[in-house]
């Protein structure tokens, strides 16, 4: 067959080279600050993936580091290294789903980019899938033959294998290790499902398999996870919570918007801490009775006390959005945290005075004060909610 010259790949002088190949696999690599890792992982991608035409997709989320540049400027020498940087958002599975929908190969692999997934076992996987005998290939920590003794976290296999379980009974599908982060599919099944994909937390593996209609086949390969080599974990302490509302978005999640059931659950527990910063500056502070349901104290007096009382839950609620609610927005840094929390207060004033004004007007008309600051606070959760997601963390 004659080659056209469309169908040639060119050396930077315009000669002719080498025949280009249709591509066959993406791996998608979710990175934050993982500067140090892109190169030994792009070299470990290629020894492994002899003959076979792949690409490799970073997906950073604006990593401090200089993580983009990175890849950038491997992506001049090596074309087949591409790279998306995200700016303003954040999260593994957002990203993960990102990079798959990018690609034209047609079979893409996510895997981590800090080296503790073996890049070996991506020819296994992509043999599977075009045997047609599989719908998705994954690395299993728990397989047999498997090993995470090189991890070095025994407290984070506890963690997981008891959150694999929960996994488990939420997808249908038993498998050892639903809550991989490495695994490969056909592009044209996650694109089909794509669109119904929540993108919440760190488990995309999870999110897929709960996601689709009908049952997956599965193809199961033993990994032997390794420590980090450099850089920075992609999961903080919020990463039990994050898992928790992946499962709450799969169950309810089209019923009460996860994020809205998120403000709403962090508005609630700013509730109790209303009314222990209410009872601390009555009861405490003051020196106050609470006697049959009412503190002995002037209209003026309870009214200050309720004021101060709802500036701290407004308090308590902005740090808690911040790092739950917003974790994809979160803002980070003295000067910002002020300037947001600033934000937040002004954003939220209307709230106040609706809480603490209905509060006031009920307790005058004879209303019990815990009923009385109840409603207050309902209807300041309206406000609350719409303003600061519009004004402060830019989700409205």
């Amino acid at each position: 067959m004659k080659l056209t010259g469309s169908d040639l790949a060119e050396t930077p002088d315009g000669s002719s080279r080498a025949p280009l190949r249709p591509l066959e696999v993406a791996i998608v690599l979710p990175t934050y600050n993982e500067r140090r890792n892109i190169a030994t992982m792009v070299e470990r991608i290629d020894r492994e993936l002899q003959g076979i035409a792949w690409e490799a997709i970073y997906v950073d989320d604006n990593s401090p580091d200089g993580t983009s540049d990175e890849v950038r400027m491997i992506a001049q020498a090596n074309p087949r290294v591409r790279c998306i940087q995200r700016i303003g958002r954040r999260g593994l599975a957002s990203a993960a789903i990102e990079g798959m929908c990018s690609t034209s190969a047609p079979y893409v692999a996510v895997m981590d980019a800090d080296h503790q997934h073996d890049p070996a076992l991506l020819v296994g996987m992509l043999a599977a899938l075009r045997s047609g005998d599989y719908d998705l290939a994954y690395a299993s920590r728990f397989a047999e033959g498997a090993s995470t003794e090189a991890w070095g976290r025994p407290d984070r296999v506890k963690v997981s294998g008891l959150a694999n379980k929960i996994a488990n009974k939420v997808t249908g599908v038993e498998l050892t290790d639903p809550m991989s982060g490495f695994f490969m599919l056909p592009t044209e099944t996650l694109r089909k499902d794509a669109h119904r994909l929540s993108g919440v937390g760190f488990k995309i593996l999870l999110d897929i398999l709960a996601t689709s209609e009908t049952r997956l086949r599965v193809k199961e390969f033993p990994l032997n996870f390794a420590a980090r080599a450099e850089g920075e974990s992609k999961l903080d302490q919020t990463v039990v919570f994050e898992f928790l509302v992946g499962l709450y978005d799969k169950w309810l999640g089209r019923i009460i918007p996860t994020r809205f059931a998120l403000f709403g659950t962090v508005g609630a527990m700013g509730v109790v801490v209303q009314f222990a910063a209410l009872w601390l500056v009555l009861s405490v502070i003051l020196g106050e009775r609470f006697v049959y349901g009412h503190w002995e104290t002037g209209r003026l007096t309870f009214m200050t006390a309720n004021t101060i009382a709802a500036a701290v839950a407004m308090t308590f609620n902005f740090v808690l959005n911040n790092e739950l609610t917003y974790s994809d927005k979160r803002l980070r840094g003295f000067g910002p945290l002020l300037k947001g929390w600033a934000q937040f207060a002004i954003t939220c004033s209307l709230g106040l005075l609706a809480n603490v004004g209905a509060a006031y007007v009920l307790k005058n008309i004879g209303v019990h004060d815990v009923l009385a600051v109840m409603t207050g606070i309902v209807l300041a959760a309206v406000f609350n909610f719409a303003l600061s997601s519009k004004f402060v963390w830019g989700k409205y």
